[in-house]
């Protein structure tokens, strides 16, 4: 079994509120715009991370994390990558992948959206965890924790850091 805490579009910022959870957790996801690899170096003192850069990335960060992370955790085929699309609206860049090899868990960041969906036609989990950093349009700053135990995801749950004002 694994906790996982699922976070994306940091964008440099990395502070308490995250962190809390960070500690709470067994591995650590980050679905890309890291910005400052301080973010990570930070995560990675506490937990095991795996992570893909995202569009606002650097060289550097390019240099560390791939564009796409294709892995099993427990039992369960996940790939997370940062522009990823949504089911019905996938980046054209990942579709055919998608439906030639669909993982079971697809996670994304990007929009700065929370989405949670099942795509039935790939039969697999859609994951996106809205942004934790302060920078962007959102106006809550969202992640998402989650169990694999074995070949299943469960016990999801959205957490709020806070509301910005």
């Amino acid at each position: 079994m694994k906790k996982i805490l699922l976070l994306s579009d940091t964008h440099s910022h990395i502070d308490d509120a995250i962190l809390k959870y960070v500690q709470q957790a067994d591995e650590v996801w980050h679905a890309g715009d890291i910005g400052d690899l301080e973010v990570t170096d930070t995560i990675k003192k506490f937990k095991p991370l795996r992570a893909v850069y995202g569009n606002i990335d650097d060289a550097q960060a390019r240099l560390e994390f791939p564009l796409h992370n294709r892995f099993m955790c427990e039992e369960v085929s996940v790939w997370i990558t940062h522009i990823g699309g949504y089911p019905g609206k996938y980046n054209p860049n990942i579709k055919a992948e998608i439906t030639a090899n669909p993982p079971q868990l697809f996670i994304c960041g990007h929009s700065h959206i929370l989405k949670v969906m099942f795509d039935k036609k790939h039969n697999l989990l859609h994951m996106n965890p809205g942004a934790c950093g302060k920078s962007g349009f959102h106006q809550v700053r969202t992640m998402l924790r989650f169990v694999i135990e074995g070949n299943k995801i469960k016990d999801l749950e959205i957490i709020e850091i806070e509301k910005r004002v």
